[in-house]
């Protein structure tokens, strides 16, 4: 039997069904290659946190040293600068990138968002170098922790060799009324947020408030007798000093963020070491 007849046709292939590639079809859509924002935000993640750690080494090592780090707010500070920088600064490459700009364009882009970044990390730095601790003042049986901003306006009225503010780790200076300023001006200037440290007429260099040190200090045998559980760390610390702990005194460190005490050699008056406890 023959089937079909003169109008009959022959049999049609079925339509082959494609494969889709979903990768490639959301990297296409609108022209968002997601793959490739994504490989450039996180080479510009890795260079901004090698950037960040660079500045941390400059911050830690000289600007904010132990234990200034915790008492002085250094670490929340940098770390709010760093965090903020190396966040935005990525995610903006992630939004601008895009292959189908031409060359010159994308180059642009890149670097505007870079000189943004840049800008505002080096804004971040230079608070937190305003903000650094570059005074231990001596202010009665306290130690005062003084940033530079306090005193940048009028660290010109200090004695003459305590004129120049370092421009990394710290000095220790003694504090005294000046003379003709009687006790109640002081406490009106005490109440008004201007403690002696804060005030630098009042500063005296360090090695002629030897004497007051060394009545206001405390023998560590004190501290020791105060925090018990805390009597291993505090010696491994006053170890570190290479004195035997009778010949070590201390004073708390009033800070921004927390209190410390330092140890300090009980002939010389001078600052050897720190314990993260409180001395008050």
């Amino acid at each position: 039997m023959i089937f079909g007849g003169p109008h009959c046709t022959a049999p049609q292939p079925l339509p082959v069904t494609k494969h889709i590639d979903m990768d490639a079809s959301l990297s296409t859509i609108s022209g968002f290659d997601f793959p490739a924002r994504l490989r450039a935000l996180l080479v510009h993640a890795g260079l901004s946190a090698l950037l960040a750690a660079l500045a941390g080494l400059l911050v830690f090592a000289l600007w904010y040293p132990t234990p200034f780090r915790d008492i002085a707010g250094g670490r929340e500070l940098f770390f709010l600068v760093i965090g903020v920088d190396v966040i935005v600064g990525p995610l903006l490459t992630f939004c601008i990138f895009n292959r189908r700009k031409p060359r010159a364009e994308l180059i642009r882009d890149l670097g505007v968002v870079a000189l943004l970044q840049l800008g505002a990390l080096g804004y971040g730095m230079h608070t937190v170098y305003q903000a650094r601790p570059v005074v231990l003042a001596l202010e009665g049986s306290r130690l005062k922790v003084v940033r530079a901003i306090d005193v940048a306006d009028t660290v010109s009225k200090a004695p003459e060799p305590l004129r120049t503010l370092p421009l990394w780790r710290y000095q220790l200076v003694g504090t005294r009324a000046p003379a003709g300023e009687d006790t109640v001006k002081s406490v009106e200037l005490a109440f008004a947020g201007l403690d002696f440290g804060v005030r630098p007429e009042t500063w005296v260099p360090w090695k002629d408030m030897r004497d007051e040190v060394l009545t206001n200090a405390k023998p560590l045998s004190k501290l020791l007798e105060r925090y018990p559980a805390r009597a291993e760390e505090i010696k491994a610390q006053a170890a570190r000093t290479g004195r035997p702990m009778e010949a070590i005194k201390f004073l708390p460190i009033l800070g921004r963020e927390s209190t410390w005490s330092a140890l300090i050699d009980a002939s010389t008056a001078e600052l050897i070491g720190f314990v993260p406890v409180d001395g008050f």
